[in-house]
Parts: C-alpha cells; structure tokens; sequence
C-alpha cells in the first residue's frame, strides 16, 4: 500500500538522488535519447564501492573510535588535534569517513565551542580530501578520467589544501574547547577483520593509481561476503546519485554548448555551481564540456566551501549537529557561522589562486 509518509522520509534521506532522476528523465523525455554510459564512468562507480566498503568495515570494527579516543587525550591542543585528525583521515580514507568519526565525539565535548568546531572540521574534511585521489569522489572521477599520475595530482591540489589547513589549524587554536571527560572502559582493539579491510582499503588505493588492474576488486567482494557482511551494508543511495548523475551529465552535455573556452571561466563556474549543486555532480557535469582537469579540480574543491549543500561532508557536518543540538536558535546560529565560515574560505582560496598560481 502507497505511503505518504514513507515516501516523504525518502525524499528528505535522498533528496539528491530524487532531484538527479527527475532531472535525468526530464532531459532523457526532451531529447527523445536515452544517456550513454562510458566505460570510465561504470569504472568509477566500482572503484567507490571498493571504498565504501572497506571503510564502513573499519567504522563497524571500532578501528576509527579507537583513533578518536586517542584523541581525546590531547588536553588544551584538543581543537587542534581534532582539526587535523579530520583533515588526515580524509587524505588517507574519505571526507565522509573522517566526519563520521570525529563529528560525534566532538558533539560530546563539554564546551561552548563544539558548533564552531564542528565547522572547521566540515572545512578541514574538504581540505584534506582534496589532496588524494581517492579522498571525495570529485577527485576519483578526475584521476580516473584525464590520467594524471599520482604526483601531478598531489603537486596542482597541495597548495590549497595546505593553505586552507594552516588557516584551519589557525582558527582552531582560538576555540574554548576543553577536553572531554575519559572515555569509558578500554578503547577496542584491532582484530583480524580490521587488518583485512586495512588491507582492501590498500587495495583499492592501488587499483586507483594504476598499480593493480580493476579486476582485482573482486576481491574486495569475495572477503566482504566471506568474513564480513555487515562491511556491504554502505550508502547505495550515494552509488545511485552518482549514477544517475552520470547519466544526467550525458543528456546536458547534448544540450549545452561548450562555451568553457578558458581555465578561468573552468574554474569559476565549477566552483559557483558547487554552491547550488554540490561540487560532485559540478564535477560530473563540467568535465564534459573541457579537459582541463586542473582547473576543474581546483574550482570543485575550493567549491565544496561555500553552503551546506556545496559538499556531502557539509552535509554530513550539519545532520551530526541537528541530530545533537535540539535549539532553533543554535541551529540557525550554526547556519550562519557555517556560511560565513565557508564563504570566507573560499573567497580567500580563490584570491589564493587568481594570485599566485594560476595552474601555471
């Protein structure tokens, strides 16, 4: 029997998707076609579930509350510490991976301070993720499409994404956060399921610069089901978007001209469209209109500054205070700091960038 109710909770989980399939058969009924999917693109899509799932078995293991608890015992360099722990295991891992660990311990903390906190580390998940290939899914779909190496990547993103940590470490340092009160019991230890899905996150990172062929991921799959299946259960809804996204992408490339005619205008447009699209799909939809991947890279991570929807790890920063704080005044508060917070950044990475390197 149709729900209401139940499809109205859909649409608030996954309105993104909704909003990429109404537009995908909107354009797909306008152009009478149906959109093509490359063989990159199906690529892509594997080399994020290969992600997701080793991740979600180290969440699952107890592996990332054992670093945060770590953490925790930094004392007055806590804010610091929690700034860069984000932007490291974003590098390392995924920005959703970094805020899911860290967000809720520093929703716990007994300060005042914990909502701008939770603010630089939303900001320090998209700096750090944007150093990596495999750090947000924008950058995976760049590396995996335009077949730069490894150090070309790192060296084009690194100056901003340091920059924005040093200015991020900096703001920390000013917070009022005191350290939290000891955790209870020992902190979890690693066991042999944490060490295999170390072992295929290392695998997916090595599939994704090209030292091991994509076929390899099967055995991602086969370990998963054999000795840990609760490690599958990963956000298919993002895999769907992504999808769909792809698709979409397809279908507006046929209608758009490609009037992207220099770097600048790459860089600018991606990063605005961020704002209002968030910078994955910006991503999905500009690199078919140029091949200029440095400037695209630059515009959808300085891009992820910005709104609440200009990036997933925005989002995931807001649903982790909403889910705590129960105030409308904090919310709304929060809101603003967030804005302002994020406008600030990324106007000042796009001075960063109009200044001195201008990808050279």
């Amino acid at each position: 029997m149709f729900s209401f109710s139940l499809l109205f909770r859909f649409l608030n989980r996954e309105w993104l998707l909704a909003a990429a399939v109404a537009g995908l058969v909107m354009t797909s009924l306008l152009l009478g076609r149906l959109p093509l999917f490359s063989v990159r693109e199906i690529e892509v899509l594997l080399l994020l579930w290969a992600l997701f799932v080793p991740v979600r078995g180290l969440e699952l293991s107890g592996f990332m509350r054992m670093l945060a608890i770590r953490v925790e015992a930094t004392g007055s360099h806590l804010a610091s510490s929690l700034v860069l722990l984000t932007f490291v295991l974003a590098a390392l891992l995924t920005n959703d991976a970094a805020l899911v660990v860290v967000t809720p311990l520093t929703m716990g903390l007994r300060t005042p301070g914990r909502a701008r906190l939770v603010i630089l580390e939303a900001l320090a998940a998209n700096a750090g993720s944007a150093l990596t290939p495999f750090g947000n899914p924008q950058n995976l779909y760049i590396f995996w499409k335009y077949v730069p190496d490894i150090s070309t990547f790192i060296s084009t993103i690194a100056p901003f994404s340091l920059f924005s940590l040093v200015l991020l470490l900096a703001a920390a340092t000013m917070l009022p956060v005191r350290a939290a009160e000891p955790s209870e019991g020992p902190a979890p230890a690693a066991s042999g399921t944490t060490w295999m899905h170390v072992g295929l996150l290392i695998l997916a990172v090595l599939v994704i610069l090209r030292a091991l062929p994509i076929w390899t991921l099967l055995l991602t799959a086969g370990c998963a089901v054999l000795f840990d299946r609760r490690s599958l259960q990963v956000d298919h809804g993002l895999l769907l978007t992504f999808a769909a996204f792809f698709a979409l992408s397809d279908n507006l490339r046929m209608m758009l001209s490609g009037a992207l005619d220099t770097r600048e205008h790459v860089f600018m447009l991606s990063a605005l469209a961020s704002q209002v699209m968030s910078n994955v799909p910006a991503t999905l939809l500009f690199s078919r209109f140029t091949d200029d991947w440095q400037a695209l890279l630059w515009g959808v991570n300085v891009g992820g500054y910005g709104t609440l929807i200009a990036s997933f790890a925005n989002l995931i920063a807001w649903r982790a205070f909403m889910n705590t704080e129960h105030d409308g005044a904090a919310r709304r508060l929060f809101a603003m700091r967030f804005l302002f917070a994020g406008l600030m950044m990324f106007l000042a990475t796009t001075i960063l960038h109009c200044l001195m390197l201008r990808w050279g």
